[in-house]
C-alpha cells in the first residue's frame, strides 16, 4: 500500500503488494512493531540465531552436531552418519517434512513465515533493526532517501559495510555447516592461494545473502518463495491466519470525540498497514502476501487500548470463524494428513533404529569366472566395499555360513576398516570341488566383529559345468 493510494482512500489493488501502479518497486518502510506477539517472536529470533551460530561449535563424541556435507556425500544428524547408501532414509524425512509443513499449513496458515523461516528472522531482528538504528524511523528513512544531502551517504556506506559483515558471518557460518568448524578454521588459517576456488564460493554467497536482505528483502515472500505462492492451494475457509473482523470493524470511521459512534470498531488508523513488512492491507481480506508475522495485530490491539475497546478486531481466526463464529473443526483434510505423518515418522524411525553402522556389499569380480587351485578346490574372485559409519577402526573377518569354504583376501591376512570411509577389498573363496553341484550356487557370507555376526551378505559363486 502506498502513500498515493492511503491519501486517495484506495484500498484495493489488483497487483502484488511490492509492485507501485506504474510498474515501479513500493519500497517498504516498515514501522517497528510492538506487543505481546512481537515480544514473543523476538525471544524466539534471538534463540533460532544462538542455535544457527552455535550449532557447528556443538560436538558429540567428536562429531559435529549436524553436517551436510554434499561434497563428499557424507551427511551428520544428531551426531549419527549417514551416507549417500542411507538417502532412502533422508527420502522419508524430506516427505514427512513436506507433510508436516502442508499440515501446519492447512490449520495454521503461513505463521511459519513469520515466525520462523530464516528470511523473517534474518530480516526482522538482524537487518531491519540495524536500518531502524542507523536511519530512524520509516519517516526518517523516506526523507533521507529523497534527499539531497551529502551526509546521508556515511549512514548508507555503514548500514551496508555492517550488512555485508553480517552476511559474510553467514556464508562462513553455512560453510561450517557443509565441511564441519575444524575444516573451516584450517581452511582460514592456511593461505588464501590454495582455496581460491571455496573463496570465490564464500564470495558469491555472501553476496547472495547481502542482496536478498539489503534490497530484494520481502520481494523474496511475496514473489520468489514457492511455499508463498503455493499457500493458496493449501489453506481454505477453516485454516487459523491473520484475520480482520469485518463483521465488528465495519464500517470504519474516523474516531471523534464527543460524538456516539454508530460506526464499526476500527478507526482507519492504518497502524495495520504502517508495520507490515509486506506493505499489505489486511482489513482487504486474506492475501498471498501475508506471512501471518502478527505486526498487524500488536499494532491493533494497542490502538484498541487506547480507546477503550476489545481487542481482537486483528487476530487469528478462519474465515467460517468471521462469517458464522465457527471454531475451527478438524476436517477430512486434517485428519488424513495426519495419519500419513504418523506413518512415515514410524517408517522412519524403524529405519533409523535398524540402520548398520557397518555396510557391507559383495559381489564377483567382473570379467571372472573361476579358477581350480592346485589342492583341487573352485576358487571365485569376490569384491568387498565396507562402509564403516562409525569414528574408529574396526577390524572386521569373512566366512561362509554352512560351508567348508576358506576366505582368503588379496595381499593381506586381515581387514581393517578405516573410519567414515568406503573400504574396498579383494578375496577369494575356495570351495572343494565335491561341494559345488551347480554352475552357479548363492552362498551367505557372514561378515564378523570380534567373534559377532554384524551382517550376512549373500553372493553367487561359479563352478564348472557338470
Amino acid at each position: 500500500m502506498t502513500e498515493e493510494d492511503l491519501l486517495h482512500g484506495d484500498t484495493y489493488r489488483d497487483r502484488v503488494s511490492t509492485v507501485t501502479k506504474d510498474g515501479s518497486r513500493n519500497w517498504v518502510y516498515a514501522l517497528k512493531p510492538k506487543g505481546d506477539l512481537y515480544q514473543y517472536r523476538k525471544y524466539l529470533a534471538y534463540i533460532y540465531l544462538a542455535v544457527f551460530f552455535i550449532m557447528p561449535f556443538i560436538k558429540v563424541n567428536g562429531l559435529p552436531f549436524m553436517m551436510a556435507n554434499v561434497v563428499e556425500g557424507k551427511f551428520i544428524l544428531f551426531s549419527k552418519i549417514f551416507w549417500p547408501q542411507d538417502f532412502f532414509i533422508f527420502a522419508i524425512g524430506m516427505i514427512a517434512f513436506i507433510v508436516f509443513i502442508v499440515l501446519f499449513t492447512v490449520i495454521f496458515g503461513r505463521i511459519f513465515c513469520g515466525w520462523v523461516c530464516p528470511q523473517t528472522v534474518f530480516l526482522e531482528f538482524v537487518f531491519r533493526p540495524i536500518e531502524w538504528l542507523i536511519e530512524g524511523s520509516p519517516s526518517q528513512q523516506r526523507k533521507i532517501d529523497v534527499s539531497s544531502d551529502n551526509s546521508k551517504y556515511l549512514k548508507k556506506v555503514v548500514k551496508h559495510l555492517i550488512y555485508i559483515a553480517i552476511s559474510f558471518l553467514i556464508a562462513h557460518t553455512f560453510l561450517s555447516y557443509v565441511l564441519g568448524l575444524d575444516q573451516v578454521i584450517r581452511i582460514i588459517k592456511e593461505p588464501l592461494s590454495e582455496h581460491l576456488g571455496l573463496f570465490g564460493g564464500l564470495v558469491v554467497f555472501t553476496a547472495l545473502f547481502y542482496s536478498v536482505f539489503a534490497f530484494v528483502r520481502e520481494i523474496v515472500c511475496t514473489t520468489i518463495c514457492p511455499y508463498g505462492r503455493l499457500q493458496g492451494v493449501m489453506v481454505d475457509q477453516d485454516t487459523m491466519q491473520v484475520s480482520y473482523d469485518y463483521k465488528r470493524g465495519e464500517p470504519r470511521a474516523r474516531l471523534k470525540k464527543s460524538e456516539v459512534r454508530t460506526a464499526g470498531d476500527c478507526i482507519d488508523c492504518f497502524k495495520c498497514v504502517q508495520v507490515c513488512p509486506t506493505a499489505i492491507d489486511i482489513r482487504d481480506g486474506v492475501q498471498m502476501e501475508c506471512v501471518g508475522c502478527t505486526a498487524c495485530i500488536d499494532a491493533c490491539d494497542e490502538v484498541m487500548d487506547a480507546i477503550h475497546l476489545d481487542r481482537g478486531l486483528i487476530r487469528y481466526a478462519s474465515e467460517n470463524e468471521i462469517a458464522e463464529g465457527k471454531k475451527q473443526p478438524i476436517t477430512t483434510k486434517i485428519k488424513a494428513y495426519s495419519i500419513l505423518l504418523v506413518i512415515l515418522l514410524i517408517v522412519m524411525s524403524g529405519m533409523i533404529a535398524s540402520r548398520k553402522s557397518i555396510d557391507n556389499y559383495i559381489s564377483r569380480a567382473s570379467g571372472q569366472l573361476y579358477h581350480t587351485t592346485p589342492k583341487g578346490d573352485i576358487s571365485n574372485l569376490f569384491e568387498l566395499k565396507s562402509i564403516n559409519k562409525t569414528k574408529d577402526h574396526v577390524d572386521i573377518q569373512l566366512r561362509v555360513k554352512d560351508m567348508d569354504a576358506t576366505v582368503k583376501f588379496v595381499g593381506q591376512d586381515s581387514v581393517l576398516l578405516k573410519p567414515e570411509y568406503i573400504n574396498t577389498f579383494s578375496f577369494f573363496i575356495e570351495i572343494p570341488k565335491a561341494k559345488v553341484t551347480n554352475y552357479s550356487t548363492t552362498i551367505a557370507i557372514e561378515v564378523l566383529h570380534d567373534g559377532q555376526v554384524i551382517d550376512v551378505v549373500k553372493t553367487n559363486f561359479i563352478g564348472p559345468f557338470n
